[in-house]
């Protein structure tokens, strides 16, 4: 569990415009709001990424992009928020 909030697993994020490569990933560990918004910002970091949606409930992360994102690189920015990218 988080420890900067409560637990709260209807929260979702979505961050940016969907244009281009979509792609959905799972991410294991995400237990509220404050976990969403950390691998929401971590993950729309990353160069080329142009939307970002986390969803708590399902344990996963959309991202678009206008060329395709290496995998290291968005388990990267998800183990820099805290959290595991899982395969």
């Amino acid at each position: 569990m988080c420890d900067t909030c409560a637990t709260d697993t209807t929260a979702t994020s979505a961050v940016g415009v969907t244009d281009g490569i979509t792609v959905t990933y799972s991410v294991e560990g995400m237990t509220c709001g404050h976990c969403v918004n950390s691998v929401s910002g971590e993950v729309g970091a990353i160069d080329g990424v142009t939307s970002v949606s986390v969803d708590l409930k399902a344990g996963t992360v959309t991202l678009s992009s206008t060329a395709p994102i290496a995998v290291d690189a968005v388990a990267k920015a998800v183990d820099e928020a805290g959290y595991r990218l899982v395969a």
